[in-house]
C-alpha cells in the first residue's frame, strides 16, 4: 500500500493543465514528532509555530467538544422487551468539560468509543481520575497492526446513593498510527513558540491566546486569566473570600502571630469601591503548647521525646512501667513531619503546587485551593504498629486505632472523605460525610499490622467549577490520635508486667504477658484470666480487664473474644432444655431481592452469617470487587485485602452479571454488621440491644426462641453507637437441619433504621435434644401368652437427636388378666356375703314370728274375751282355731326393723296379727 498525491480543482467544472497524480511513500511510513508529511514533496516537514505534531501519534487534550472519531454510546443492558430502559439512558453520555471529559453520574452504561488504524504495534496512554468505587470503570484495548477499537466504559452503582462521583478523563495519546499529513493547531489558551513542536504549552496567568497561537497576549488592565485560559475576565473587588490566615512558626521567644495572605493567584483588586483590604498582621502571642510526647527545645521548637521518656522528654518512665507510644496531635502551629498536604484536580493543574490545608492553632483546616471542585488533601503516614508489652496478653484483631475530631462548615454540596492506603497498594474510602457536620469524633480500628497512610480529602463541590464561589466552606480537624505506633512518641507511662521472681532474669524490666493473661495490680505479674472471660477494652492492668462473657457464650483459648460453641441450655418449669446448634455452624448466606433502582437496575442484598463455632473466628467474609478484585493474586485469603470485611455477619450489595453484561457479578458496599458476640438468651433484650420479637410471627411451638446478640462498635455517619444484629433461632421440625433464614416482612432489607438488623433462622436443629420426657409407652394386648410394649414420641415432636426411642419389648402374660381375676374374686365374695346375710335374716325372722305367735296366745289368756270351751288343749287335742302368723314382711322391711331394734334403749316390734274372729295390733 502507498499513498498518492492527486490535484483536485477548487470549484466543480472542467479544468486544464492539472498536474498529473504522483505516487507517494509507503503507507507505513511515519514522520518523527514535530513534523508532518508534506504531500507535494513527500518529505517530512516541521510544523510551523502555533501548531504541533506527534509524528506517528495522536493526542487529544482539548475537550470543548467530543473530538471527531469519538462516539459516546449509552446503553442499559437490562433492557426490557420494548427497549424502554434504553430510552431512559438516551441522555447519558460522556460530557466535555474543557480540559477533560466527565463520565455519566447515573446507573446507565456509557461507552466512549474510538476506532484507530495502526500501521505498527503501538501504545495508548491517558490520565484519569477515579474517585468513587461505586462506579465501574473499564478500559478495553488490544493494540495490533490494523484497525483497533478502544473504549472506556462506566456504569454507576446507585444502590442507596443519590449520585456517584464521575470518572474524569484527559490527555489521551495514541502511538503507532501512520504518517500525519498535517499539524494540529494549538487550542485556545495554549501556544507553541517555535517550529517543529511536538506539543503546545499553556499560556501563563494573566495572558491569553487564540487557536493556533505562537505566543500569548497579556490581559488588559484590571483583567485577569488563569493558566491556559483563552480569554481574560474583569477583576472583581477583593472580598473575604480572597484571603486566608496562617499561623507563623514559633520564634526563638516562643511567640507566634496570625498572618493574612491573598489567595494565589490573586485575581481581585483592592482600590475600588466595595473592596476589602488585607487585614493587618495579628499580635505576637505565645505559641500553643507542644503536642503530647513532644518537648520544647531551646529554640522554641517541639521535638519528640527520646526513647524511654514521656511528656516533656526529661521524665523517664519509672520501674514497672513503659511509655505509651503513639501520635496525638491537638495543637497545630506547624504541620508534623509525617503529615503532608496537597491539592489535586485532574482537570485543573493549577492546584498541584498549592497547600490543601493550613494550620490554625487549635485546629488544621482546608485551604482555598484554586477552584471549588479541587480535592484538598491531608495525609498522615504510619510506618506500622507495635503492640506494647503491657497489651501483649490481648490477641484480638486490633493492632491500633485512629481517632479524630472534626467539623465541616458548608453552604454547597461539600463532602469529606476519610481514606486509608495499606502497604501503598490502593486507597479505599473508609467513611465519608456530606454537607455541614457538627463537631464530632470518629474512630477506626486497624486490624492488620502493616504500613498505612490515612488521608482526609475535602471537596467543596463535585461540579465542574473553575471558580472559588464557596471558598468559605471548610473542614476543621481539631485532633488526631493514633495508638500503638511503631515509631511513636510517649505522652504517658503505663504499668507493665515484670519478670517472675523465680526467674533468673528477675528484675524491673517489662515482659510481655502470654495471650489471655492480665497484669496483677499487687504483684505486677502475669495472671491468666478466669475461665469464660475475655480481655476487653484497651488495657490489661488488673483482673477487671477480664470481662465475663455474656450468657450462652464461652471464651476462646486466648481470652480474646467470646463466642458460642453451638450449645445452649435453658431451664423452665423444672425442666432443662439442651440445644445442639452445630448443624448451623457453617457460614450461611441469605439473598434478599431482587430490588430495582429508579432506572431498573436489578440488585440484591447478600448477607453472610456465621452463627457459632469456628473457635470464635469471624468466618463470614464479604468482598468488594468493583475496582481491583481481579488483580488479587491470592484469592484464598480475601480478608487480607482492604476491600473485604470479616465479621460474624456481613452484608454486600450484588448486581448480577446476567443483567448488566459484566463478566462477573458486581459486589460492592461490603460492611460488617457483627464484630462482637454479646451473648445468646431467650430474653428479648441484652445489653441494650432489643430483639424486637414482634417483627416476626409468633412461634406456634412450645419451645422458646433463642436470640443471638451481636454488635459492631465501628461508628458510622448514621449510627453513632455502631450497628447491632440479632439472629432469632427458632425450633421448626418441618424445616431441615440447616433450616431457612428470613428477614422481617416489614423491613425487607433486614433493618428498619439501618442500625439494627434482625434475622429469623428456623431449623429442626433449633429444637432441644430429646429426653425421656419426650416419649411415652403403649402396652399391647396379651396374645398367645405374650404382651408387647411400644414407645412413641409425644405429638407434635419438638426435639431432635438426644435419647432414642427404646426398642419394642415383649413379656409373658396370662390369658385372664389380673384385673379380671380380681374382679371375679371380688364378685364371688360379695355374692357369698349376700347369700349369708339373707340366710341369717331369714332364720331370725322365723324366730321372731314364733315369739310373736306365743305372745298373741298369751294375750288372749289375759284379756276379757268370750268364754271359751277350753283354755288349754288336752293332750292330742287339735285347736279349733289355727294360729295366725303375721303377714310376712319384705326383706327391706326386715332390715329396717333390725335397724330400729335398739332405738331408744329398748326394743319394740310391731306386727299385725290375724285371727279368725278379729284383726288387732299387738305391741310387744
Amino acid at each position: 500500500w502507498s499513498s498518492s498525491w492527486v490535484a483536485i480543482p477548487n470549484s466543480p467544472g472542467s479544468c486544464s493543465d492539472l498536474p498529473p497524480p504522483s505516487r507517494g511513500t509507503d503507507c507505513s511510513f511515519s514522520c518523527p514528532a514535530g513534523k508532518f508529511l508534506e504531500m507535494s514533496s513527500q518529505q517530512c516537514t516541521p510544523c510551523v509555530a502555533g501548531s504541533y505534531s506527534l509524528g506517528s501519534g495522536l493526542r487529544f487534550d482539548q475537550w470543548d467538544a467530543i473530538p471527531a472519531g469519538f462516539t459516546s454510546l449509552a446503553s442499559f443492558l437490562d433492557a426490557g422487551p420494548n427497549g424502554e430502559d434504553i430510552r431512559a439512558c438516551n441522555s447519558s453520555s460522556w460530557t466535555p468539560q474543557g480540559v477533560y471529559l466527565e463520565s455519566n453520574r447515573d446507573e446507565c452504561t456509557v461507552s466512549l468509543v474510538y476506532a484507530v488504524h495502526l500501521e505498527k504495534q503501538g501504545s495508548v496512554s491517558f490520565t484519569y481520575q477515579y474517585p468513587d468505587n461505586n462506579i465501574v470503570f473499564e478500559f478495553y484495548v488490544s493494540l495490533k497492526s490494523g484497525t483497533n477499537i478502544l473504549y472506556w466504559r462506566t456504569t454507576g452503582i446507585l444502590v442507596g446513593r443519590k449520585m456517584v462521583k464521575p470518572v474524569l478523563l484527559r490527555n489521551i495519546q495514541i502511538e503507532g498510527v501512520a504518517y500525519t499529513s498535517e499539524c494540529f493547531p494549538c487550542r485556545p489558551g495554549w501556544f507553541s513558540p517555535k517550529p517543529g513542536s511536538s506539543s503546545c504549552e499553556p499560556c501563563p496567568s494573566n495572558t491569553y491566546s487564540v487557536k493556533g497561537a505562537s505566543s500569548c497576549t497579556s490581559c488588559p488592565e484590571h483583567h485577569y486569566s488563569h493558566e491556559g485560559w483563552a480569554e481574560c475576565k474583569v477583576r472583581p473587588p477583593c472580598s473575604e473570600k480572597d484571603y486566608f490566615q496562617i499561623h507563623t512558626a514559633c520564634d526563638s521567644e516562643g511567640k507566634t502571630q496570625v498572618l493574612y495572605r491573598w489567595v494565589e493567584p490573586k485575581i481581585c483588586v483592592e482600590n475600588v469601591t466595595g473592596a476589602v483590604e488585607l487585614p493587618a498582621t495579628g499580635q505576637r502571642e505565645p505559641c500553643p503548647p507542644c503536642n503530647p510526647g513532644y518537648y520544647n527545645s531551646n529554640d522554641s521548637t517541639c521535638l519528640p521525646c527520646p526513647a524511654g521518656t514521656h511528656s516533656d522528654g526529661t521524665n523517664e518512665c519509672p520501674a514497672g512501667t513503659e511509655p505509651v507510644l503513639g501520635y496525638e496531635y491537638k495543637w497545630w502551629n506547624v504541620l508534623p513531619s509525617n503529615m503532608k498536604t496537597s491539592c489535586f484536580n485532574v482537570g485543573n493543574s493549577k492546584c498541584d503546587d498549592m497547600n490543601g490545608w493550613e494550620v490554625a492553632g487549635d485546629h488544621v483546616r482546608s485551604g482555598a485551593g484554586s477552584s471549588d471542585n479541587d480535592y484538598l488533601i491531608l495525609s498522615l503516614h504510619v510506618p506500622g504498629f507495635k503492640v506494647p508489652a503491657s497489651l501483649s496478653g490481648m490477641t484480638g484483631s486490633e493492632f491500633g486505632q485512629i481517632t479524630f475530631v472534626f467539623e465541616t462548615i458548608c453552604s454547597a454540596d461539600c463532602e469529606l472523605y476519610f481514606m486509608m492506603d495499606v502497604n501503598r497498594k490502593s486507597t479505599t474510602v473508609v467513611e465519608s460525610w456530606e454537607g455541614s457536620q457538627g463537631k464530632q469524633w470518629y474512630s477506626h480500628s486497624m486490624t492488620r499490622n502493616a504500613s498505612v497512610t490515612y488521608t482526609w480529602a475535602f471537596q467543596r463541590t463535585n461540579h465542574a467549577l473553575d471558580v472559588r464561589s464557596y471558598v468559605s466552606d471548610m473542614v476543621k480537624l481539631y485532633s488526631i490520635s493514633v495508638t500503638n505506633v511503631l515509631d511513636g512518641v510517649a505522652s504517658a507511662c503505663r504499668a507493665c508486667a515484670l519478670v517472675p521472681q523465680n526467674s533468673q532474669r528477675a528484675g524491673s524490666s517489662c515482659v510481655p504477658c502470654p495471650a489471655g493473661f492480665y497484669i496483677d495490680r499487687d504483684t505486677n505479674r502475669c495472671q491468666e484470666c478466669p475461665p469464660n472471660t475475655h480481655l476487653a477494652g484497651r488495657h490489661t492492668y488488673g483482673q477487671d480487664a477480664c470481662v465475663a462473657c455474656g450468657p450462652g457464650s464461652i471464651s476462646n483459648k486466648e481470652h480474646s473474644r467470646c463466642y458460642s460453641d453451638c450449645s445452649f441450655t435453658h431451664t423452665e418449669n423444672n425442666r432443662t432444655l439442651t440445644f445442639d446448634l452445630s448443624p448451623l455452624s457453617d457460614v450461611a448466606s441469605l439473598t434478599i431481592g431482587p430490588s430495582f433502582t429508579s432506572k431498573g437496575t436489578k440488585y440484591l442484598h447478600l448477607f453472610n452469617i456465621s452463627l457459632c463455632g469456628h473457635e470464635g473466628r469471624r468466618a463470614a467474609i464479604c468482598t468488594d470487587n468493583v475496582t481491583d478484585v481481579s488483580s488479587k493474586d491470592d484469592q484464598s485469603d480475601l480478608s487480607q485485602f482492604v476491600n473485604s470485611v470479616d465479621s460474624f455477619i456481613c452484608q454486600s450489595t450484588i448486581i448480577p452479571a446476567d443483567g448488566r453484561g459484566f463478566r462477573m457479578a458486581i459486589s460492592s458496599q461490603s460492611i460488617g454488621l457483627a464484630d462482637t458476640f454479646i451473648g445468646a438468651t431467650v430474653d428479648a433484650v441484652l445489653n441494650g440491644v432489643n430483639a424486637e420479637p414482634d417483627l416476626f410471627p409468633e412461634s406456634s411451638k412450645n419451645v422458646p426462641d433463642i436470640n443471638f446478640f451481636y454488635r459492631s462498635t465501628q461508628a458510622t455517619a448514621s449510627c453513632d453507637q455502631g450497628r447491632s444484629s440479632v439472629i432469632t433461632v427458632r425450633c421448626n421440625p418441618e424445616k431441615s437441619e440447616r433450616g431457612e433464614l428470613s428477614v422481617p416482612s416489614s423491613c425487607p432489607a433486614g433493618t428498619c433504621d439501618g442500625c439494627l438488623f434482625n434475622f429469623l433462622w428456623e431449623s429442626s436443629s433449633a429444637c432441644p435434644r430429646c429426653t425421656e420426657d419426650d416419649y411415652h409407652q403403649i402396652e399391647g394386648a396379651c396374645k398367645g401368652g405374650v404382651q408387647e410394649t411400644l414407645y412413641v414420641w409425644n405429638e407434635p415432636k419438638l426435639c431432635t437427636k438426644g435419647v432414642s426411642l427404646p426398642p419394642r419389648s415383649s413379656a409373658p402374660c396370662e390369658a385372664i388378666a389380673l384385673w379380671l381375676k380380681v374382679g371375679v374374686g371380688g364378685g364371688a365374695f360379695v355374692a357369698v356375703l349376700l347369700i349369708s346375710l339373707t340366710c341369717y335374716f331369714w332364720k331370725k325372722n322365723k324366730r321372731l314370728e314364733y315369739k310373736y305367735s306365743r305372745l298373741v296366745m298369751s294375750a288372749n289368756k289375759d284379756c276379757e274375751l268370750p268364754a271359751a270351751d277350753s283354755c288349754g288343749l288336752a293332750e292330742g287335742e287339735e285347736p279349733d282355731d289355727d294360729v295366725v302368723y303375721a303377714q310376712k314382711p319384705s326383706l327391706l322391711g326386715k332390715l329396717r326393723a333390725i335397724a330400729n331394734k335398739h332405738e331408744g334403749g329398748e326394743s319394740s316390734e310391731s306386727v299385725q296379727l290375724n285371727s279368725s274372729q278379729s284383726d288387732r295390733w299387738v305391741l310387744g
